[in-house]
C-alpha cells in the first residue's frame, strides 16, 4: 500500500512538512525493530554517485537487498557516459527508464533538484555540494538551459 511519500522526491528536508519527518522517523524505528525482506520486492533503485562515497551509497544498497529490492548503478562517473558529455538530465532520463527511484550523490549544488526535474521518478538527494542548508532553487550545470 503506497503512502504519501512513496512517489515523493527527498531533496531537502526543508521541503518535508513535520507530519512526513515524522512518518519517515516511525517506518525507519519500525523497521529497526522488524525486518520485512519483501518490502522493496521487485523495486530497482537506481545509485548514481558522482563523487566518491562509502557509507553513504553501501547503505543505499544495504537497505534494497535487506527488503527485497535491487539496487544497479555505478559509483565512478568515468565510466559513465558524462565522460563523453552527456548532460546530468539526459542521465536522470535513461536512469529512470531502468529503476524505481534513483539516488544522486554529486558534487555540484542544486544537482539533486535537476535531477528531479529531469526525472519521471523519485529522486533521493545523497549530497549536492555544499548545497545543505542554503540550498538554491534551481541548477546552475554547464550545458544547463533552465
Amino acid at each position: 500500500m503506497p503512502n504519501a511519500l512513496s512517489r515523493k522526491d527527498l531533496i531537502s528536508i526543508q521541503d518535508l512538512s513535520l507530519e512526513e519527518i515524522q512518518f519517515l522517523l516511525k517506518g525507519a524505528e519500525k523497521l529497526k525493530k522488524k525486518s520485512h525482506p519483501d518490502l522493496l520486492k521487485d523495486v530497482i533503485l537506481g545509485s548514481c554517485f558522482f563523487e566518491p562515497s562509502t557509507r553513504t551509497r553501501l547503505s543505499f544498497e544495504a537497505a534494497m537487498f535487506k527488503h527485497g529490492g535491487k539496487s544497479l548503478g555505478f559509483s565512478e562517473p568515468a565510466q559513465t557516459s558524462t565522460k563523453k558529455g552527456e548532460s546530468l538530465s539526459d542521465t536522470m532520463r535513461m536512469m529512470a527508464y531502468y529503476s524505481d527511484v534513483i539516488v544522486l550523490r554529486h558534487p555540484i549544488d542544486g544537482a539533486a533538484r535537476l535531477a528531479a526535474e529531469s526525472s519521471n521518478k523519485p529522486v533521493i538527494n545523497a549530497g549536492d555540494g555544499s548545497n545543505q542548508p542554503n540550498e538554491r532553487p534551481r541548477a546552475r550545470l554547464p550545458g544547463h538551459v533552465p
